[in-house]
């Protein structure tokens, strides 16, 4: 499932394209039922909280998006005068960003954008949401407000999930993984704060002390806007970089512990360890996060 950074930086991508102009919207597969009421409306722009992205439309109606574990974008830029390729497989939604070409003839993450250019405009097809429907603005608030703190608003309050995490006997690695506790938060930044700090994933939320939270937060925060930014999750300090194969191949991003089961801990050597968290897959360091009491 793709991690809060992914939303944020579609969120970003899908307001450069479409805010501002008329789009049009259409439902190639036919279950986007709703996409005619939004169809040739403004597009004002997009946001996202956590795993959630929101296209918000002229009149206070917005399509609400989770991608869940099977959906993702694919964009296509057309130059102008140009149909627009016929969409492949089943497209659940596709937006449309020459508003006056006319009717729209009826792909984890992020599809390939090609080069843009002059005199272009931009096409993506949404395949294989979890979610997909046309809300309201009380309807939106009701989906944020189930949410916890987003370490990428620059708004959010991180005492939320702190009062939260210091009231739970939960394991520490489940609570970052609670979107109701922090929001956009997945398994490889799961992984991957802990790890820098040092953190044993099983320790009770009771057992965090304010200043290890803060750590954490602030780590997030910094590590999850670079995601925003390149589009790639790198959490590697330069110390430890040594431009190795990380996980499983040459196109893996590096990290420290994520998908590095079995293979030697960047920092003290030891094997990297993988073990079953509330259902999750868990990856961690026994010797760089030691302090579990074992059970």
């Amino acid at each position: 499932m793709p991690e809060g950074h992914t939303l944020h930086r579609l969120a970003r991508l899908h307001t450069d394209y479409f805010a501002g102009g008329p789009v049009r919207v259409s439902s190639p597969q036919g279950r986007f039922v709703d996409s005619v009421v939004v169809d040739g409306r403004y597009f004002d722009r997009a946001t996202a909280t956590g795993k959630h992205l929101f296209h918000h439309y002229e009149g206070g109606l917005t399509v609400h998006i989770h991608l869940g574990l099977y959906g993702f974008f694919n964009t296509y830029v057309v130059p102008d005068g140009a149909a627009p390729p016929a969409p492949v497989g089943q497209v659940r939604m596709r937006v449309d960003g020459a508003g006056e070409r006319g009717e729209v003839p009826g792909g984890p993450g992020v599809g390939v954008v090609e080069p843009g250019a002059v005199g272009s405009a931009h096409v993506v097809d949404l395949r294989g949401p979890t979610r997909c429907d046309v809300i309201d603005d009380d309807d939106v608030a009701a989906v944020r407000a189930r949410l916890g703190p987003d370490p990428l608003d620059p708004h959010a309050d991180p005492e939320r999930a702190w009062d939260r995490i210091r009231r739970s006997t939960r394991p520490i690695g489940a609570l970052l993984m609670d979107q109701k506790v922090l929001a956009g938060v997945g398994n490889v930044y799961r992984a991957e704060v802990l790890f820098r700090a040092g953190l044993d994933p099983f320790r009770p939320g009771t057992s965090i002390s304010e200043a290890e939270f803060r750590q954490l937060w602030d780590d997030l925060v910094a590590m999850m806007a670079i995601g925003v930014d390149t589009g790639h999750i790198h959490t590697i300090r330069a110390e430890h970089d040594y431009g190795d194969l990380p996980r499983r191949g040459e196109d893996r991003p590096r990290n420290y512990v994520y998908q590095r089961d079995g293979w030697a801990c960047r920092v003290c050597g030891d094997e990297i360890a993988l073990e079953t968290m509330e259902a999750r897959t868990l990856f961690w360091c026994p010797s760089c996060q030691a302090g579990r009491a074992r059970r």
